[in-house]
């Protein structure tokens, strides 16, 4: 939820504030409230994220950093858990894990991820989505709203979902790679259920960072039924974006992330791991 803010200020800081918009292109409000987050130590339009798509991508899935430690950093976002063991979703400070057939139970703040993105949701853009097609559509939809292809931006989607398909990742065996891993993956869907999308748009230029593109994970109202999206059909959404301009990734320390080769370029492994095996994308 956002606040609005009117307030006097003397002609020094108008003319400061002015002289900054013009030279950065950023919006008056975009200024005043990195202004107040940094005076209040706030790490407002902030991306934390432990680990790398890389290491994800060649099979570092040794749990790095606690839930605790996510829940330190933000309250709305998404990854995985040690071992690959199902997906995570972090709505409202809270931390779900989404299993086999969908399966949800709160995740406790010792649980260890080897991935995850966080932020502190402060949405900026709020849209209705009349009517969503497939996953394609809605991407499409959402991207004539982003306002540049070089911004992070966090994505909250709340509504009634005719259709939704997902799936979670299966404990990964020893020596397993993502793809290897994934292709065992649990994938099943749910009809005419209500709950909330959250994820993340990346950049192409981040791709060995992070997952580029759109990555959405679902949790229904109840929290009883998640996964990671892979098909959509619905019509009344309401969709919520936060543009994140800081992005901070935690490097893990392990011997295993020390010592691995993380050279290459993981886009084609991701591809075949997030879009699961949905025929409408």
């Amino acid at each position: 939820m956002q606040r609005r803010l009117e307030c006097r200020i003397s002609e020094s800081l108008w003319r400061e504030l002015q002289a900054e918009a013009e030279r950065t292109g950023h919006s008056l409000s975009h200024i005043v409230q990195d202004k107040l987050a940094a005076a209040y130590d706030l790490d407002h339009h902030t991306i934390f994220q432990v680990s790398t798509s890389t290491a994800v991508s060649k099979g570092l899935f040794k749990g790095c950093a606690t839930v605790g430690d996510l829940r330190a950093h933000g309250d709305f976002g998404l990854g995985t858990f040690e071992d690959l063991d199902g997906e995570m979703i972090l709505l409202e400070g809270i931390a779900y894990q989404a299993r086999d057939k969908g399966t949800v139970n709160v995740a406790p703040d010792g649980a260890l991820t080897p991935f995850a993105t966080v932020t502190g949701f402060t949405p900026e853009q709020a849209l209705h989505l009349d009517r969503i097609e497939s996953q394609n559509d809605l991407e499409t939809q959402l991207d004539v709203r982003r306002p540049s292809e070089n911004t992070f931006v966090g994505i909250r989607i709340d509504g009634v979902f005719e259709r939704i398909e997902l799936r979670a990742a299966c404990k990964a065996a020893p020596g397993e790679d993502l793809v290897a891993a994934t292709s065992h993956q649990s994938e099943f869907a749910f009809e005419n259920i209500e709950g909330t999308l959250v994820g993340f748009w990346a950049p192409i230029y981040a791709r060995t960072l992070t997952i580029s593109g759109y990555h959405l994970h679902f949790i229904s109202k109840d929290r009883s039924r998640g996964g990671h999206l892979i098909g959509i059909t619905a019509q009344d959404l309401k969709a919520q974006l936060h543009l994140e301009t800081d992005f901070h990734v935690a490097v893990p320390e392990t011997r295993q992330f020390l010592e691995a080769d993380l050279k290459d370029d993981p886009s084609a492994d991701l591809a075949i791991a997030e879009h699961g095996h949905a025929e409408d994308r």
